[in-house]
């Protein structure tokens, strides 16, 4: 797709001049297959050149914050999206467990649910969530542990460790050794942890004690920046929640295939980049 706002397709144009002229504009999204193509190996990610010069494009428009909602460690997050100091990108990591936000940002300033969250706010390190404040951390290490023993011996099947659970993934296997790893790390779960939230998405199942969703993430960040219209994309299953959410002033993109909420649908990370930086030249138009 060509950049050019005139040769958006109607759908697409119609959608941004809608929400381009918002008084305030949260655009959040999500970053493996939304920014970034998915690789096998998750940490070499990286966002396109053409996403993140967008990316820049809107942080850089009048009345507009741009946010990063991942289901990814905070910590794992900031590495793949390269965030460096001053940036003016705010970061959901964890479903929106952990926040991070640019430097001088007020977070409890905005209402009750961002002082009721606040405590959560970049408290997802390694080093504190092993401490006393997570009283779920021993189970979690046990959890995580079984789950290991239980696939150590399919290949391409691993477990990753999560600031609040694990993750299964089985990009590498293939669909019989996928669908037994899986069973075997449901059995283990349903059995000591059935209050555990269960997340499936592109070759990877999640399991967290703490239960956000991208929802409450978007619902947080637009209490905290104060935005009347949000803009959500997003790739997978889990990033439906957010789109669900979505109210009539807002607009939601699926990249890809698959069942959708989102009012429109765009093929791949590159086309979005495209309607992003579109979306960027239309809200410094209608905000200057």
């Amino acid at each position: 797709m060509s950049h050019d706002h005139a040769s958006l397709p109607d759908d697409i144009a119609v959608a941004l001049e809608k929400v381009a002229g918002a008084e305030r504009l949260l655009i959040a999204l999500d970053f493996d297959g939304t920014l970034a193509p998915l690789t096998d190996e998750p940490m070499s990610a990286r966002a396109l050149p053409e996403s993140a010069t967008a990316v820049r494009e809107l942080a850089a428009a009048p009345d507009t914050v741009v946010a990063f909602v991942s289901g990814r460690t905070l910590a794992d997050l900031a590495v793949i999206a390269e965030y460096e100091p001053g940036s003016p990108v705010h970061l959901a990591g964890s479903h929106g467990a952990e926040f991070r936000h640019p430097e001088g940002f007020d977070a409890d300033a905005a209402g009750s649910q961002a002082r009721t969250s606040a405590r959560h706010e970049d408290s997802g390190t390694a080093e504190a969530l092993a401490s006393s404040e997570n009283p779920h951390a021993g189970d979690s290490e046990a959890l995580r542990a079984a789950a290991e023993r239980a696939v150590e011996h399919i290949e391409g099947a691993w477990i990753e460790h999560k600031a609040f659970g694990f993750g299964l993934h089985t990009r590498l296997c293939s669909p019989t050794d996928a669908a037994a790893a899986a069973a075997a790390v449901d059995d283990i779960v349903a059995r000591h942890a059935p209050d555990w939230r269960r997340r499936s998405g592109r070759d990877i199942l999640e399991f967290a004690w703490r239960h956000e969703g991208k929802d409450s993430a978007v619902a947080q960040l637009r209490e905290q920046t104060g935005a009347t219209a949000v803009v959500f994309a997003g790739d997978d299953v889990t990033d439906e929640d957010a789109l669900a959410s979505l109210g009539d002033a807002d607009l939601g993109i699926r990249v890809g295939e698959g069942e959708t909420a989102a009012t429109l649908r765009v093929a791949d990370a590159k086309e979005l980049a495209g309607v992003l930086s579109a979306l960027a030249r239309l809200r410094i138009a209608a905000r200057s």
